[in-house]
């Protein structure tokens, strides 16, 4: 018979750290939306130029400053094509970041968000073909979406109980994205998303290997 999990408990607020990167994030964001507003959109312009990931920076074209191939991995998961585009992103981030940061501690967070922005744009830079650049912290966003699922698996693997919750979760990020890229017009960066989850996935399952096995044995000798 399989057992029925409750979600683990997870303090209101997210800590400080994942709230400095949506602020910066939303920081960002605000200031390139009031100069649009103000009639100045070089200043936006100017910050994809220089931030955006470039796939084509990656073959033959040339980088605008020195390290922009390396920096760009990064870079991009800062900016935002619109507001909404970062408020959506950031309302995740601000709910996924709180069982990294309980899991990994305040640095784990950082570095698991970092490594998924990489594999985010990793993912983008493999399996798209196309000349457009690409900007927004969902590939950020998709690999907490990656270790969070991986971890509900694990928990529920370790006590028999089923994995129809998680399953629903993959098949609703599956059909969020066909969504959303139809929606779009197909300009929908999905190999970030990819790349991103699956890249959290295996951070999840590197850091973590056997966590609630741990604490299942460590709760039966006290």
């Amino acid at each position: 018979m399989n057992t029925r999990l409750r979600p683990l408990p997870l303090s209101g607020r997210p800590a400080p750290v994942v709230l400095a990167i949506a602020g910066l994030c939303a920081g960002l964001e605000i200031v390139f939306t009031l100069a649009d507003l103000a009639g100045y959109s070089d200043i936006r312009r100017a910050a994809i130029i220089y931030g955006a990931f470039w796939p084509q920076l990656l073959g033959d074209w040339q980088p605008v400053f020195p390290g922009q191939r390396v920096s760009m991995f990064l870079s991009y998961a800062l900016l935002h094509g619109s507001f909404l585009h970062m408020l959506f992103n950031m309302l995740i981030l601000l709910h996924l970041g709180r069982e990294t940061v309980m899991r990994l501690g305040q640095a784990g967070f950082v570095l698991v968000f970092a490594l998924c922005a990489i594999g985010g744009g990793a993912g983008f830079a493999l399996l798209n073909g196309g000349s457009a650049p690409m900007l927004g912290a969902s590939g950020a966003v998709f690999g907490l979406f990656g270790t969070t699922i991986f971890w509900d698996v694990q928990r529920r693997r370790a006590v028999g109980a089923s994995l129809s919750d998680p399953a629903r979760m993959v098949g609703g990020l599956v059909l969020m994205n066909v969504v959303l890229w139809l929606m779009a017009g197909g300009m929908l960066a999905w190999e970030a998303h990819l790349g991103g989850f699956l890249t959290g996935a295996l951070l999840a399952r590197i850091v973590t290997p056997t966590p609630f096995h741990r604490h299942r044995n460590r709760a039966q000798r006290h």
